[in-house]
């Protein structure tokens, strides 16, 4: 799909504005209920230390973001961002670590930090949404000290045609249904379109090594459903 049938950046903000009270339950919906297990795995790959500064972009209700303040522990701070101030309203009510963690609302295409400022950040189900994924990734790239690691979860579309087209055939019998149940169908609509238009795994690869990170690695999960994008910045 190209970028001129795609969404604007407010048309964006407010289908997750709109999607806050459900988000968690949608994420456990399009997971199979595997989506904890996954950002667990996304913590560990951009190896998060006691004391680190770490980063959670696309932070939504903050699950990540919590794991990575129980990561960097009371000597480290964590940030985690989102652009949706509903999404950031829930992550603040959730939040119950003893752990610094500090919540902005701000754009992943114009991160409100200076450069070599993060030991580690992550993403999940972030970059697949934004309008404009190179300037994500350079962002990315420029807000992280040198050495560090960045991981970005997200949901994909399956090359092998089998996985295909379950994952077609989960969409319209379980999470259309689930839409029409919460009344969302509209907000729910923006996920095939959303996976028809985003990079694979090599190409999204392809993209980071020309935003400068030297080192991509992209980690298929569950037959192609889902990927992880593990990135290094020398």
């Amino acid at each position: 799909m190209s970028d001129e049938t795609w969404r604007s950046p407010d048309e964006i903000q407010a289908i997750f504005n709109n999607l806050a009270p459900v988000y968690d339950e949608l994420n456990q919906s399009l997971s199979l209920g595997q989506h904890h297990i996954w950002k667990l795995m996304t913590v560990q790959w951009c190896e998060p230390k006691k004391g680190d500064i770490a980063l959670d972009i696309c932070c939504g209700s903050g699950d990540i973001t919590q794991l990575l303040g129980k990561k960097v522990g009371k000597t480290g701070k964590t940030f985690g961002l989102d652009f949706s101030a509903d999404l950031l309203a829930i992550a603040r009510q959730r939040n119950q670590t003893p752990y610094p963690i500090e919540w902005i609302e701000a754009d992943a295409l114009n991160l409100p930090f200076g450069d070599n400022n993060f030991d580690c950040a992550t993403m999940g189900y972030g970059l697949r949404n934004v309008v404009d994924i190179p300037l994500c990734l350079r962002e990315l790239h420029r807000a992280l000290k040198p050495g560090a690691k960045a991981a970005i979860l997200d949901f994909h579309r399956p090359s092998i045609g089998w996985m295909q087209a379950f994952q077609q055939w989960y969409l319209d019998t379980v999470v259309v249904p689930q839409a029409q149940k919460l009344g969302m169908t509209d907000e729910y609509a923006y996920i095939s379109p959303s996976l028809a238009r985003f990079p694979t795994g090599p190409e999204q690869v392809k993209l980071a090594n020309l935003a400068g990170f030297t080192r991509a690695i992209h980690y298929p999960i569950a037959g192609g459903l889902m990927g992880v994008l593990v990135l290094t910045k020398n």
